[in-house]
């Protein structure tokens, strides 16, 4: 049995390799990254400082859908250039710093703006916030799967998961007992994201990635006919939109609950959020190295219990509320654990980052799709909303069922 992550990264003896070095790059540099994007968080503190800034619903209801599916939607057109680059870790590094240039320019428009010019502002970063963090999921997947052996690739992530989900309780406890007023430790928070950013991108420099035959840069069209050629990729893009309810759900797991008090409640939500991804990234993490595709399945089906818990729990106060979200966000850690790593050992290095390309499109797509449907439907009924989630993360592990196991072959 292949060692541990937790022993690589203790290791400390003169012969440590290459791999074990950038382990230790990767977790630090991924944590560091996870952080920033904890403190940030658009469907909790970012919501809350753009509502408090009297912005307007509009804008606080813009935030996620920017947020996700403009992190996804270009890296079809981003995945043919960074192929082309022989060190795609300079990608990585770039889309780190241009996140933390967008945080920064967040915590300035909090600073000087209010109303409904600091949400046209606030969007608008996010969305280059994004575009950068696009180049960073389009390149990232490319550069662990060079840089660190299949065995320990989702230990590596969800190492780095771990990390950041402790920075962020942290964060969430401040924020339950320190003062009524919230602003200047949001602001704050923010400031540190975009320092974190920084440092990540810094850190992922350093990552000993050999070069790749870049040859000519393909087409934009490329990364789709793999997904009209590969029944494989195919199948792997449609468990993965099936369970982009994990994703979507929060926000009306909120509505049921609390019925509009999430606000009052930041710290306890921000709390369950984190400590939901503490406790189990790392061991999804151990569990993909052994078998993403049944990660997958595991992900699905918790999903679809801590959704149906909070149906029969209903509406009730903010802490039932929590315990409920604090569910979901296991099962959503589980689901990008488990994607994540099938992804990258799915795939052959020249394909990664095409993979990884058409795969975020065609989410982003669903994301689109998928959130305007359940808007349109939590006019009529919440809880519909969630039975929709529900059916969709069955049907999700049953296609994840349905995939190939990847972690025991070469790739």
């Amino acid at each position: 049995m292949a060692e541990t992550i937790l022993s690589r990264l203790t290791a400390t003896d003169a012969k440590t390799d290459s791999n074990t070095r950038n382990i230790r790059r990767h977790v630090a540099a991924l944590s560091a990254s996870k952080s920033a994007d904890g403190l940030l968080s658009p469907k909790l503190v970012l919501s809350w400082l753009v509502s408090s800034l009297g912005a307007g619903a509009f804008w606080v209801g813009a935030l996620v859908p920017v947020r996700e599916s403009g992190a996804l939607l270009p890296q079809i057109l981003l995945a043919p250039r960074i192929k082309a680059m022989a060190r795609r870790k300079w990608a990585w590094a770039a889309g780190s710093v241009g996140q933390g240039a967008s945080v920064a320019g967040i915590v300035l428009a909090a600073l000087t703006l209010e109303g409904q010019a600091a949400g046209a502002v606030i969007v608008t970063l996010l969305g280059i916030l994004a575009l950068c963090r696009s180049i960073c999921s389009a390149s990232y997947k490319d550069v662990l799967g060079k840089t660190v052996e299949k065995t320990a690739r989702g230990q590596t992530t969800g190492a780095a998961s771990t990390v950041s989900a402790a920075v962020v309780l942290v964060f969430a406890g401040i924020l339950m007992i320190g003062p009524d007023d919230k602003f200047a430790l949001i602001v704050g928070a923010l400031s540190l994201a975009a320092l974190s950013w920084v440092l990540a991108a810094m850190l992922m420099s350093r990552m000993e990635e050999d070069p790749s035959d870049t040859g000519e840069e393909d087409s934009i069209a490329a990364p789709l006919r793999l997904l009209l050629d590969r029944s494989d990729l195919r199948r792997f893009v449609l468990a993965r939109a099936l369970l982009v309810g994990t994703a979507l759900a929060p926000p009306y797991v909120v509505l049921l609950a609390s019925d509009g008090a999430v606000l009052n409640q930041l710290g306890a939500l921000v709390f369950a959020s984190s400590l939901g991804a503490l406790v189990s990234s790392y061991v999804w993490g151990w569990l993909s190295d052994r078998s993403s595709r049944m990660v997958l399945v595991w992900a699905g089906i918790a999903a679809a219990l801590a959704l149906g818990a909070c149906l029969w729990i209903g509406s009730g106060s903010v802490w039932a509320m929590a315990v409920a979200l604090f569910g979901l966000m296991i099962a959503y850690n589980g689901v990008r654990q488990g994607r994540s790593t099938y992804l990258v050992d799915m795939a052959g290095e020249n394909d990664r980052s095409a993979y990884t390309a058409v795969s975020n499109t065609a989410i982003g797509l669903v994301l689109i799709g998928v959130g305007a449907v359940a808007a349109g439907l939590a006019a009529w009924s919440v809880p519909l909303v969630l039975w929709v989630f529900i059916v969709m993360s069955l049907a999700g592990a049953a296609v994840a069922w349905s995939l190939k196991e990847v972690e025991t072959t070469d790739a």
